[in-house]
C-alpha cells in the first residue's frame, strides 16, 4: 500500500497548526476566566449555536463511525445508517423535551441531576459507573481503532499511533470546554470535508473497475445493483444480520433507548448545550441533527463501495485481519490507502479530527464528573476553583494513560468496533434511561426505584448477555431487544416502588411552556423529520 508522501505531510501539519494555534489563541483570549470551573468545564455562555452543533458532532463522530460504521456498512450495508438517522429525530427530542428541563432546574452534570432529583448515593454509584463506561468502553475504542488506522495509513507503529492521539487530544483537552468547542468547528470541517473526498474516491473507483467510467452517479447506481442488498434499512428475521438490527426495532424499540439515553442523559454530549440559554441550545441540537443525515454518506457509502469492489476481486488480501479471517474494519483504512497524493493527507486529517475531537470531549466529561461530582463532594470539599480546575486537568491526563494500556485487552476488534461499543454501553443504557425519564415525569419516582434501575438494570443486563438468567436463550434475542426488555423491567420496578414507598417529594419544576417550540427550530425540525420519513420510505 501506497504510505503518506511529503505533500500528505505538509496538509496534515497545515491542520494541525491550525488546530493547535486557534485552540491556545481562544485559552489565551480566555486564561483570566480559566480558574473557574464553569468556564473550564461548561464554557459557561460562550458557546454559539454553530459551536455547538459542530461540538456535538465533531465529539460523537470517531473512529467508532469513521472505522466501525464503515466496516459494518461492508458487512451489512445502509441499514448501520439507522444510528445516525434515528440520533436526528432523538436530538431533535433532546432538544425539545431534555434541554429545557435541565437549564430550568440548573443542572450542569448528569450525576448533579440524580442527586438532585433523588439522593447523593444514587449520583456517586452512577458517577463511578460512568467513569467506568468512559474510560474501559469509550476512551479505549477510539484510541484502538484509531490508532490502528492511522498506523495502516501512515505505516507509523500502532503503539506510537496511540500516543500521539492521546496527547493531541490532551493539548486540546486541558484548555477546557471552550477551547474544545471552538476546535471542534475545525475539526468538523476537516473531518466532512475529508471524509466526502474519500467517499467520493470509493465510488467513482466502483464505476471505474466496472465500466471504466470515472462518474459518481455511475459509480451509485453501480453499487445500488451490484450490492443491491446492501441498500435496505429493515432488516427481516431470519436474515444474517437481524440480531444487530432486529427489524421494526430500529423504529420502534430499543433503538430509542440506545439514542435518547447517549444524546439526552450522557454527560460529554449535553456538556455542549449546558453553559447556553434555551434558544441557543435548541439551535445548536438543531444544527447537529441536520449534520446527522448527512454522516451515512462519510461513515456509510464508503464501506459499501469496498464491499463492491471486493466483490470484483479487489482488496483480497488487503481486507485480511492479522488472524488471517477477513476484517470489516480494514475498509475504511483500505480506502484510504488509494487516494492521490494531498488529498490523502486531508482525509488522513480528517480521520484524525475524527479520532481527537472524540477523545477531547469524553476525557474532558470524565474530568468534570470525576472533578466536580466525586472529587469537590468527597474528597477536597475545600478545594479552590483553581485546584479543581488543576485536579481536572491531571484526571484528563491520567484517564488517557488508563485507556492506552487497557485498549489492546478489550478485544475491540473481535466483533467490529462499533458493534463492541454499542452492546457494552447497551448494558448501561436500560437502566440509566429510565432513571432519568422517570425522574422527569413522575413525581413519585424515588431513590429507591432509581437504584434499582442503575444496578439491577445493569446487572439483569450483564446476565442476559452471558447468557446467565433462565426462561430462555438469551444470546438468540438481539441485544436492542434485551435492552427494550430491561428498560420495562426498571420501569415496572420503579413504578411498584413509587407505590409503596413513601413520596420523597423531590419532583423538578415542569411546566407545559418550557416544550413549545417556534420559529427556525420548529421550522427546522419539520424539515429534518420529513427527510427522515423520506429516506426510510425509499430505502425500506
Amino acid at each position: 500500500m501506497q504510505k503518506l508522501q511529503t505533500l500528505d505531510y505538509v496538509v496534515f501539519l497545515f491542520y494541525f497548526i491550525l488546530v493547535s494555534g486557534y485552540g491556545y489563541w481562544i485559552y489565551k483570549k480566555k486564561q483570566a476566566k480559566q480558574t473557574s470551573t464553569k468556564d473550564f468545564f461548561l464554557a459557561e455562555g460562550s458557546l454559539t449555536w454553530w459551536a455547538i452543533g459542530a461540538s456535538l458532532i465533531a465529539s460523537n463522530i470517531s473512529a467508532e463511525q469513521m472505522i466501525g460504521m464503515s466496516g459494518n456498512g461492508f458487512s451489512m450495508g445502509l441499514a448501520i445508517s439507522t444510528y445516525e438517522w434515528m440520533a436526528a429525530a432523538t436530538l431533535l427530542v433532546v432538544g425539545i423535551v431534555f434541554m429545557p428541563i435541565y437549564l430550568k432546574n440548573k443542572i450542569f452534570t448528569m450525576p448533579q441531576f440524580l442527586n438532585q432529583r433523588y439522593n447523593s448515593t444514587v449520583s456517586l454509584i452512577m458517577a463511578i459507573f460512568w467513569l467506568a463506561l468512559y474510560i474501559l468502553v469509550n476512551l479505549t475504542s477510539i484510541l484502538y481503532l484509531g490508532a490502528l488506522a492511522v498506523s495502516s495509513i501512515s505505516g507509523i507503529d500502532f503503539t506510537a499511533c496511540m500516543i500521539g492521539l492521546a496527547i493531541f487530544a490532551i493539548i486540546i483537552t486541558v484548555g477546557g470546554m471552550k477551547v474544545i468547542g471552538f476546535t471542534d468547528v475545525i475539526q468538523v470541517f476537516f473531518l466532512i470535508v475529508g471524509g466526502l473526498a474519500t467517499t467520493y474516491l470509493a465510488v467513482t473507483l466502483v464505476s471505474t473497475e466496472y465500466d471504466g467510467l470515472t462518474s459518481l452517479a455511475n459509480g451509485l447506481k453501480l453499487m445500488s445493483e451490484k450490492s443491491e442488498d446492501h441498500f435496505h434499512m429493515i432488516f427481516h428475521k431470519g436474515e444474517p444480520h437481524y440480531m444487530a438490527l432486529p427489524g421494526l426495532t430500529v423504529l420502534i424499540g430499543g433503538m430509542w433507548i440506545v439514542n435518547l439515553n447517549y444524546w439526552g442523559c450522557n454527560q460529554y454530549i449535553t456538556q455542549r448545550a449546558l453553559g447556553a440559554d434555551l434558544k441557543t441550545a435548541r439551535e445548536g441540537i438543531l444544527f447537529a441533527a441536520f449534520l446527522k443525515l448527512l454522516m451515512p454518506v462519510i461513515v456509510t457509502l464508503p464501506g459499501i463501495a469496498a464491499y463492491t469492489l471486493y466483490q470484483k476481486g479487489l482488496f483480497q488480501q488487503e481486507m485480511l485481519g492479522a488472524d488471517g479471517t477477513l476484517n470489516q474494519d480494514n475498509a475504511y483504512p483500505v480506502l484510504l490507502n488509494l487516494l492521490p497524493i494531498g488529498l490523502k493527507g486531508l482525509s488522513f486529517a480528517a480521520l484524525t479530527a475524527a479520532v481527537v475531537a472524540s477523545l477531547a470531549g469524553k476525557a474532558n466529561s470524565i474530568s468534570t464528573i470525576f472533578t466536580l461530582d466525586i472529587f469537590k463532594n468527597y474528597i477536597g470539599k475545600n478545594a479552590t476553583e483553581k485546584h479543581l480546575v488543576w485536579i481536572g486537568r491531571v484526571t484528563i491526563v491520567v484517564s488517557m494513560i488508563l485507556a492506552i494500556v487497557i485498549s489492546p485487552y478489550m478485544g475491540i476488534d473481535k466483533k467490529g468496533g462499533f458493534q463492541f461499543i454499542q452492546e457494552m454501553t447497551g448494558l448501561l443504557s436500560p437502566g440509566i434511561f429510565a432513571s432519568f425519564v422517570m425522574g422527569f415525569f413522575w413525581k413519585r419516582t424515588n431513590s429507591a426505584g432509581a437504584l434499582f434501575a442503575i444496578v439491577g438494570g445493569f446487572l439483569i443486563a450483564l446476565s442476559m448477555h452471558n447468557n446467565w438468567l433462565p426462561f430462555a436463550d438469551w444470546t438468540t434475542v438481539p441485544f436492542l431487544d434485551r435492552m427494550g426488555i430491561v428498560f420495562l423491567l426498571c420501569v415496572a420496578v420503579m413504578v411498584v416502588l413509587g407505590f409503596v414507598l413513601p413520596d420523597e417529594g423531590k419532583g423538578l419544576e415542569i411546566d407545559a411552556s418550557m416544550f413549545k417550540v417556534k420559529g427556525t427550530f420548529a421550522v427546522g425540525a419539520s424539515v429534518v423529520v420529513l427527510i427522515l420519513v423520506f429516506l426510510y420510505w425509499y430505502f425500506w
